[in-house]
């Protein structure tokens, strides 16, 4: 039975076990204290069994089964379905209390992005958040997800409750993806095939690289960013032999998409395995130096590019040229100079790519 108070859907406590048995013993004309005696129960427990202050242990069902001709499963699955029941009201009153926690959460835009279901209503929504995050409590969650979340986010003012479930996303799609055990020389050979792999459409450039970091064991997986994170990647270690690598697709140009890629690898191949690197706008600090470092190296080898950027004029021919001479895309070469503030930002950018919704479709990026 089921009743409905202020348009939420709440189930009613079902009958304690020892109504039911109570009705067998009166169609049949069975005392308690008779029923006592053939089972070899103690009268109180009985008693207690009827007006459900003990419980019908598997030991009483089989006993019933032998006195009543009832099968001990019938009065097990009753006590079991009795329980389940009382522990479900039990936790909705508790969940009930703590729905304001879900105003931390964007849950609208995880609603639409299909990251979670519509609840019947706040209790239901609440469960479904929670589950996402794989915690049983907004308590749990503060202490184990939210706290991690908002210690990152204060670094480049996001919401961390936009951030934790951005990151989350990215976790469960990375423990789904088979991957082999983590090769760091394997792993520094994709990175090199990858970077000329720039120049192909992004469309068949994307799979093709997920599939060879996947083989060197780093999943590598796109998370369109929510409202308010302002992340470009993150990268932590899903075990001691696999690497989650996590990106947004901030911005949809493919030249912010790969530097941001080799920065990730960059906190895979120089960086611990016990820190979560989150990277957006405003991130500092030597380990991210570094990262950038790397990815603009891995990119355009140093010298070569130092050469080329000693240049006074940067023409659209030259910079086609230069990049096809170090085997990248010459957007990538744009985003560089416009970096290094060796041009302006509005100097040269039909030479860079946008990712279109086609692309990402063709790439299988939800």
């Amino acid at each position: 039975m089921t009743r409905s108070t202020a348009n939420e859907y709440v189930p009613e406590l079902v009958s304690v076990p020892g109504e039911t048995l109570q009705e067998v013993l009166d169609d049949r004309g069975i005392s308690q204290a008779e029923l006592a005696e053939r089972t070899g129960r103690p009268k109180k427990t009985i008693n207690e069994i009827i007006r459900g202050k003990a419980a019908i242990t598997p030991e009483t069902s089989l006993q019933l089964e032998r006195v009543l001709g009832i099968p001990a499963t019938f009065w097990n699955n009753l006590e079991r379905n009795y329980r389940e029941n009382r522990a479900g009201l039990a936790e909705r009153a508790e969940l009930q209390e703590q729905v304001d926690w879900m105003k931390s959460l964007p849950v609208a835009a995880m609603v639409k992005k299909g990251w979670i279901k519509k609840g019947t209503d706040k209790v239901d929504q609440l469960r479904e958040l929670l589950n996402f995050f794989g915690v049983a409590t907004p308590s749990r969650w503060d202490e184990l997800v939210g706290a991690a979340a908002f210690r990152k986010s204060s670094a480049f003012d996001v919401d961390p409750g936009a951030l934790a479930a951005w990151l989350r996303k990215g976790e469960i799609e990375g423990r789904n993806m088979v991957c082999g055990s983590f090769d760091r020389a394997r792993f520094s050979a994709v990175l090199d095939q990858v970077r000329t792999m720039t120049q192909q459409p992004f469309s068949g450039a994307f799979p093709k690289a997920q599939e060879m970091c996947a083989a060197a064991g780093v999943a590598v997986v796109i998370v369109p960013e929510l409202p308010k994170t302002r992340v470009n990647g993150a990268t932590r270690w899903l075990s001691k032999d696999k690497a989650l690598l996590q990106l947004s697709l901030r911005y949809q140009r493919e030249d912010i998409f790969w530097f941001s890629f080799f920065h990730e690898a960059a906190h895979i191949l120089l960086h611990g395995k016990r820190e979560v690197f989150v990277d957006g706008k405003g991130s500092e600090g030597d380990l991210e130096r570094e990262a950038d470092v790397f990815a603009g190296n891995a990119l355009i080898p140093r010298e070569q590019y130092r050469r080329f950027a000693t240049r006074a004029r940067f023409l659209k021919e030259s910079v086609i040229e230069f990049a096809s001479s170090v085997g990248i895309h010459p957007g990538i070469v744009v985003g560089r100079l416009q970096h290094d503030r060796h041009i302006p930002h509005n100097r040269l950018n039909e030479l860079r790519r946008a990712i279109d919704s086609a692309e990402l479709v063709a790439a299988a990026v939800q």
